[in-house]
């Protein structure tokens, strides 16, 4: 397996781990807190941590290499 699909994996990997995460959080915290504005933070994050990882959203704020 070449680098790239071996650090592709790698990536999604955690970002698997973290959404497993925060939902794991989530449920426990709807389930025991019942506060609708802790959800919402967490669904935030998690938003974040998708179009982090792929959406490839930053790479609009970054410069070009050519």
């Amino acid at each position: 397996m070449n680098e790239n699909k071996a650090a592709a994996y790698r990536l999604g990997y955690i970002t698997l781990a973290i959404l497993a995460v925060l939902t794991i959080i989530e449920f426990f915290a709807a389930i025991y807190l019942g506060s609708l504005v802790f959800l919402f933070i967490i669904a935030i994050i998690k938003a974040a941590v998708i179009i982090q990882n792929f959406m490839h959203i930053s790479r609009l704020w970054r410069e070009e290499n050519h």
